[in-house]
């Protein structure tokens, strides 16, 4: 199953690296511009082998302008569906593009952070892509990208109507801007309807993680504008970059606070039980394991959680996806398959997150919840020795999980006896079935009698 794209799958995209302005909530912004070619009749009344044409006289552009000359030309048209896919996932390209038929492209940079689809609905579809509220840096490089295509191109443009498209909505200037964002605090207070009511006053489009027809997954939420005719780009970019995003923001960071004041026992369930189930879950589907993430990276965001890296949870999102998976996987699997190890997949990178990062340790303050299941391997409730100190659920040197799910407590994961490193053991069995087991090795490890 190996092909050209394995390499993309294996990687992070530019847009999602968690950074720039408000990306707690932003998690991406994208400027798209709908261009076609002067002399070549619109793809709906285009033959086949006008379609080849465009996309010939394309490449060669493309390779033309010193600008673009590091960009990844793949044949969308030749691609399996299982790489189309893939594409799709990474929003590289559409479903649109990937569903078509007859000749059509991408190009796109190694970073992922400019790309240009070939033969969607016009075309030409041009894309940058940035993390966080980035709207005025996507318009400059797409505008650059755009500049450099029209050295070698002529496009289909009216002195009254501005860039002719496909879609009568894009006619004009052909911008559409989106912003992807992450709205979880929204859907529990049940205040979505208020960016639903904003977007209809604005006139503009809510739609799911994949764009038009998609639904919204782990509560992320594209926000676009609909109209392009008799505005000018820096009018629609100055809104969304001044205006729409920031007032969504505020609305979302007003309902996490209403959960931290009022409702913080419910948040913090929601949060780690979404973390429990992350870290111990042997099947799960994608829309589960998104919905899981989602509370899991609202608790980072506003304290509750503070060993993962957002990076990480930002992959996640990505690479759990169906054709990510098994690329990564390195063959096609039936959904019973998927889930089984989309769930393993988690596992690991949440254990090895733990380890590695900042809050792989945790502070030697001792917890009634934590010691008890040390003091009930040890004879009377001894005192344990002060070496003995609380681990969060990490991975031994050769990759096994610790314990599972919960937590263990040794000074060090490599020091943790090889009789307790079990894999799939969770803290109920340890203490229940196992309890015998951990009193000796924990013993053997610390000194204290049984």
């Amino acid at each position: 199953m190996s092909t050209a794209l394995d390499d993309v799958a294996r990687r992070a995209s530019q847009w999602l690296r968690g950074d720039g302005p408000l990306h707690e909530i932003v998690i991406s912004s994208r400027v798209r511009l709908a261009r076609n070619l002067r002399g070549f009749p619109f793809l709906p009344r285009a033959a086949t082998e006008t379609k080849r044409e465009i996309a010939d006289t394309v490449a060669a552009a493309v390779r033309r302008a010193p600008l673009l000359k590091d960009l990844i030309q793949i044949d969308v048209e030749r691609l399996d569906e299982l790489d189309r896919t893939l594409l799709v996932e990474r929003h590289l390209i559409s479903r649109q593009h990937a569903e078509g038929s007859g000749a059509r492209q991408v190009a796109f940079q190694p970073d992922e952070a400019a790309s240009i689809m070939v033969n969607e609905e016009d075309h030409l579809r041009l894309q940058v892509m940035r993390s966080g509220l980035q709207i005025e840096a996507a318009w400059e490089q797409i505008n650059a990208v755009d500049d450099a295509l029209e050295e070698h191109l002529e496009y289909e443009f009216h002195a009254q109507y501005g860039y002719l498209t496909a879609c009568p909505t894009n006619v004009g200037t052909g911008i559409r801007v989106s912003v992807m964002l992450h709205l979880p605090a929204l859907r529990l207070t049940n205040e979505l309807e208020k960016v639903g009511q904003a977007a209809r006053d604005l006139k503009l489009a809510v739609r799911g993680v994949h764009g038009e027809g998609t639904e919204a997954l782990g509560d992320f939420f594209q926000i676009s504008n609909q109209t392009t005719l008799g505005r000018t780009e820096l009018d629609i970019i100055e809104d969304f970059s001044r205006v729409v995003i920031p007032k969504i923001v505020e609305y979302e960071k007003a309902a996490r606070e209403v959960l931290l004041r009022n409702r913080l026992q419910a948040l913090d369930d929601k949060v780690w039980r979404a973390l429990g189930l992350l870290r111990s879950a042997r099947l799960i589907s994608s829309s589960e394991a998104m919905q899981y993430l989602s509370h899991v990276r609202m608790g980072l965001h506003i304290g509750r959680l503070t060993a993962i890296e957002l990076q990480t949870l930002n992959e996640l999102f990505l690479q759990i996806q169906p054709a990510h998976l098994q690329k990564l996987y390195g063959e096609r699997l039936t959904g019973e398959q998927r889930s089984i190890e989309r769930a393993a997949f988690i596992r690991t990178r949440l254990s090895r997150e733990l380890r590695v990062g900042g809050g792989a340790r945790r502070p030697r303050a001792r917890r009634p919840g934590a010691l008890e299941l040390a003091r009930c391997s040890a004879s009377g409730g001894e005192e344990l020795p002060d070496t003995v100190v609380d681990v969060v659920l990490g991975v031994d040197p050769a990759g096994h999980e610790v314990l599972g799910f919960g937590e263990v407590f040794a000074q060090d994961v490599d020091e943790v006896p090889a009789a307790v490193r079990t894999g799939d053991l969770a803290i109920a069995e340890l203490v229940g079935l196992r309890e015998q087991m951990l009193a000796q090795d924990l013993a053997a490890l610390t000194g204290v009698g049984l």
